[in-house]
């Protein structure tokens, strides 16, 4: 199934996507028995959202991935007829158990399943929908996707929501097994001109001596992540900011690993239209695996998996030198599957960057500058037939030395950017044609310092 878009060029070579048809946000994450598991929102009958599915893939090392049987799928007059929506998974008492939201009518409530040792074949709960209502007294505007855990012999989950003329919230429930709940209180709730109406997909977990929130904003499309203390069942943010600051990146899940890491995926949104992704026949990837830690003051650091450079071949690189111009480094790369580690003192240059061409006619295709406290990304991408050339940009965070580091991962039709560990930005661009690529550094208006510059071509996660 894998080969059946193996000559598409927007398809991805080292981030993982299913076999065909569309998919969304990962779901039940966990290391289990020596081996990662993915779960995420799946359509096996076409490339665009319909009736939900669990996909499921299995990997020993974040990297290579098997696809396995669908994990689940709709009945037919149960409450999740309509579609097996977005969860988690928790090992209860040694029994693998997924925590999903059932899609009825339109209607969104909490579902149970239990799964074999092998996770491969999964039993729902008799008593589905295991709460039965939106909660009382609250004047709430959505009820879906959990997040569970344990403390002591309690369960925890949040279930995303928001109320009615104020912002999203996080609702926290509690229960003895998993299926009697028992609501106590929002979680955390926000502002709605900050940060939507309404958080889909939320993320609680401890990190170093904090915890940590992360949801993903409706209507704006964005996710943002919440720094702060949690006791007497409340969560009291302290600090906030930008998991992402595209659009392209939504729904993330993580986990604590076998190494105490905290890995987290996300859903990369497509950015085409409907009629493009029918034609295509497939939809969405997942990010990179990023790592999260916290920086000493109090906001996340997000780096990339060290696993990523398993995938490392063919090498470029340049001395640490000074630049005033152009700088041409590479030629007539034959991939579109690349990782370039640049670090740079910005000295006396006014802007610097990196520029990706097709060598064959000079046509700039993706540009990465950064211009006095901004960071710049353009990219040639085909919408609705047309080539068109666009532009995303957002705010560096302040860095007395005026030293940038970018890791920026480019796949098919996705770019992953890492910025200064502090940041990222996610891009999704559709060229007409495969390219054989070339690379330069630029500095104008005075001169800029490059460390280093690295240039790795990457192998494929398939075999």
């Amino acid at each position: 199934m894998i080969h059946k878009h193996i000559n598409d060029h927007h398809r991805t070579t080292y981030h993982f996507q299913s076999p065909t048809n569309w998919m969304n946000d990962p779901n039940g994450l966990v290391q289990w028995k020596g081996n990662y598991h993915l779960f995420y929102q799946y359509h096996p009958e076409g490339p665009l959202f319909g009736k939900i599915h669990w996909g499921h893939a299995i990997s020993h090392d974040l990297l290579h991935w098997t696809h396995l049987p669908i994990a689940l799928s709709p009945t037919p007059g149960s409450p999740d007829e309509d579609g097996c929506w977005s969860g988690c998974l928790v090992i209860n008492k040694g029994i693998p158990t997924l925590i999903y939201s059932g899609n009825a009518h339109g209607r969104q409530l909490p579902c149970l399943a239990t799964g074999s040792d092998d996770l491969l074949t999964w039993q729902k709960h008799t008593s589905n929908p295991v709460i039965q209502a939106w909660p009382e007294g609250l004047d709430i505007v959505e009820f879906r996707d959990h997040c569970v855990w344990q403390e002591g012999d309690m369960w925890y989950q949040v279930i995303g929501s928001g109320i009615k003329g104020i912002g999203g919230a996080a609702l926290l429930y509690r229960s003895p097994d998993l299926i009697s709940w028992e609501y106590v209180q929002p979680l955390c709730v926000g502002n709605k001109a900050e940060t939507g109406t309404m958080w889909e997909c939320p993320d609680f977990f401890p990190l170093g001596t904090k915890y940590v929130l992360i949801v993903s904003s409706i209507p704006d499309g964005h996710v943002y992540y919440f720094v702060g203390s949690y006791q007497d069942l409340a969560f009291l943010p302290e600090t906030w900011g930008l998991l992402d600051t595209s659009t392209h990146f939504y729904a993330p899940q993580s986990i604590r690993d076998d190494q105490g890491r905290r890995l987290l995926f996300g859903w990369l949104r497509e950015g085409r239209s409907d009629q493009e992704i029918q034609t295509a026949g497939w939809a969405g990837a997942m990010s990179l695996p990023r790592i999260l830690s916290l920086t000493t003051d109090g906001h996340l650091k997000i780096e990339p998996a060290p696993e990523i450079q398993q995938l490392h071949r063919q090498y470029y690189t340049i001395p640490s030198q000074e630049i005033s111009d152009n700088k041409t480094v590479v030629t007539d790369l034959s991939t579109n599957a690349l990782e370039i580690l640049l670090d740079v003192d910005t000295g006396t240059a006014s802007a610097w960057g990196i520029s990706i061409q097709d060598s064959s006619y000079s046509k700039e295709i993706v540009k990465i500058s950064v211009y006095k406290s901004q960071l710049i990304s353009e990219h040639s991408s085909l919408n609705a037939g047309l080539e068109l050339y666009e532009k995303e940009q957002c705010e560096l965070l302040p860095n007395k030395e005026n030293r940038h580091r970018l890791q920026i991962f480019l796949d098919g039709s996705v770019l992953e950017l890492f910025i200064d560990e502090r940041m990222c930005l996610t891009e999704r661009f559709y060229l007409s044609r495969p390219h054989q690529l070339a690379i330069s550094i630029f500095a104008s208006a005075g001169k800029a310092h490059i460390h280093t510059l690295d240039i790795w071509e990457m192998n494929s996660i398939w075999s």
